[in-house]
């Protein structure tokens, strides 16, 4: 259930309803809009009478059941507000959302060696992307592939984020090494393998860091919303939704179906800031530039776009990475369609 208050609604009254209303055993969360204050009640609110709880101020202006079952993440939580995630970096903040330009997020899959990361974030850097991925734990789907170098690849992400003044995202795999990745990452990543890892999760949502979350290979719109629910309800409300590409009969051309539509749907369904990842979603390097730029005019928010200096000999995930060359002349393309559909 939201209870709605009416526009100048003393803080004071605010107070005393959220006071009445934890008295009954519920759990108010206060968001605060543009205009008006709304109270997010947790508990057991099936049985409860709205009316009862209009009754309670003449400040109330409404009461309005969630009929999702993800009810921080739908956004009838916030009135129709979208959500806007603010990622502090050593360049600056950098906000996240449906009314702000676009954010880019560029790297390689796995953190080879100091030399390539700190190349690769200048690189990217300079071609204008806000974040660098790479990852130091890798969930492969073999167990001889490379699986990243683990805690000492953290050591050298920090030096490409000195170097560079990128935010940095990478994932977490385990809940036992959340403390030691969120040291260096500005963003935690939980990756499409882990997506419904519900302790990895609750965990992660007790972090103050932003989380950003993929979409699992077979996951439904419903399961990907209710896996942002457990952060959320453990207190995290800074949740990014990251599309990557599903699982489905064809894999001969491409290496997953990228869901576009999950754009728009999310967006009438969710609150939360919209990432697409095309390199996932594809799997090959020549298709990028076309769903990067696709994803833009569906109205995403973010892109997160693998870039290695030699994808031939990248240790994970090379034919879907783009060369440094290739990624100058993809962003000079992103700029001019952000423009277009007023995400510059």
């Amino acid at each position: 259930m939201i209870v709605v208050t009416k526009i100048g609604t003393p803080a004071e009254e605010v107070a005393r309803i959220c006071d009445e209303l934890s008295s009954w055993g519920l759990s108010p969360e206060k968001i605060v809009g543009k205009h008006k204050v709304v109270l997010g009640l947790v508990g057991e609110t099936a049985d409860l009478d709205r009316h009862r709880i209009e009754e309670l101020s003449p400040w109330i202006e409404t009461v309005l059941r969630v009929e999702r079952p993800f009810k921080r993440a739908s956004r009838e939580y916030r009135q129709n507000e979208s959500s806007v995630v603010i990622v502090p970096t050593p360049n600056g903040d950098v906000a996240i959302g449906e009314n702000c330009p676009l954010a880019v997020v560029a790297g390689p899959c796995s953190v080879e060696n100091e030399e390539m990361i700190v190349e690769t974030a200048m690189r990217v850097k300079a071609s204008g992307a806000q974040f660098l991925r790479g990852g130091a734990y890798k969930p492969r789907t073999s167990p001889y592939a490379f699986q990243g170098h683990g805690e000492s690849a953290l050591s050298l992400l920090a030096a490409a984020r000195d170097a560079s003044g990128l935010g940095i995202i990478t994932e977490v795999m385990d809940t036992a090494d959340i403390e030691k990745i969120a040291e260096v990452a500005d963003v935690l990543q939980i990756g499409a393998r882990n997506m419904q890892n519900f302790s990895l999760l609750k965990q992660v949502g007790k972090q103050n860091k932003p989380i950003l979350l993929k979409r699992g290979l077979a996951a439904t719109i419903d399961d990907w919303l209710m896996a942002a629910e457990y952060i959320l309800a453990e207190g995290n409300p800074n949740v990014i939704l990251c599309e990557r590409g599903i699982r489905t009969f064809d894999r001969e051309y491409t290496r997953n179906t990228l869901d576009l539509a999950a754009i728009p749907v999310l967006r009438k369904l969710t609150h939360l800031p919209i990432m697409i990842d095309p390199s996932h979603g594809t799997g090959w390097s020549d298709y990028v530039p076309s769903m990067s730029l696709a994803s833009i005019a569906a109205g995403v928010d973010s892109l997160m776009i693998e870039v290695h200096p030699n994808p031939k000999k990248a240790l994970s995930d090379g034919p879907q990475s783009l060369t440094f060359d290739a990624f100058d002349k993809l962003m000079v393309q992103v700029n001019r369609m952000a423009q277009v559909m007023g995400k510059a």
